[in-house]
């Protein structure tokens, strides 16, 4: 995920900033809002110091955070889909948006407080998420693996509902379950045969 600055980062302090990232989520979805900025640090193996330069405050550390889950659950379309077929490009998909959505559930709280505070850490994340939903059903229409009556605001609606209902950590197999339910109901039917 691109700094808020605009320019590149080194490739090291790209690395860090990933890491304290990825290490923000799991102490959130962990501790909620009684999180420490010493425990973030710690796990993403960097001093305090690398985590304040980047994030001054704990609210740009959460709304980073959160943004660059969403970064990451639409930036893994192109490369699923160049790595497999498109049905299963989407199968992939919609794990990992479980994932993401387990993820949201769990830093709800911090999340909350972005939101309290002023800021919109939710600005441009359904968009991007539809428009990466959106490609993958796409890319799965042109190869026939799908029905094409069923758009793709009808699947992000039906994913929404699963991650709603299922996407606490404990809840994995039946979001899977779901999941694999779902996508059995976008396969096209075969032709009926003709009554003799």
């Amino acid at each position: 995920m691109a700094r808020d600055t605009g320019r590149p980062l080194r490739a090291d302090a790209q690395r860090n900033r990933e890491k304290i990232l990825a290490a923000a989520v799991r102490v959130f979805t962990e501790e909620g809002l009684d999180a420490h900025f010493e425990r973030v640090a710690r796990e993403a193996g960097v001093g305090t110091g690398t985590l304040y330069r980047n994030f001054p405050t704990r609210e740009a550390l959460i709304e980073a955070a959160y943004r660059n889950e969403v970064a990451r659950l639409c930036e893994a379309v192109p490369e699923l889909l160049a790595t497999m077929p498109p049905h299963e490009a989407l199968r992939a998909w919609t794990r990992r948006f479980i994932d993401y959505a387990t993820a949201k559930l769990g830093m709800a709280d911090a999340l909350r407080a972005v939101v309290a505070s002023g800021t919109n850490p939710y600005a441009e994340s359904h968009e991007l998420i539809q428009a990466a939903l959106t490609s993958l059903m796409n890319a799965c229409t042109a190869a026939g693996a799908i029905r094409t009556d069923i758009s793709p605001t009808d699947m992000f609606a039906a994913l929404a509902g699963i991650a709603l209902t299922s996407a606490g950590p404990d809840q994995r197999e039946q979001a899977e379950r779901l999941l694999d339910l779902t996508l059995d109901g976008l396969r096209p039917t075969p032709p009926q045969a003709p009554d003799n």
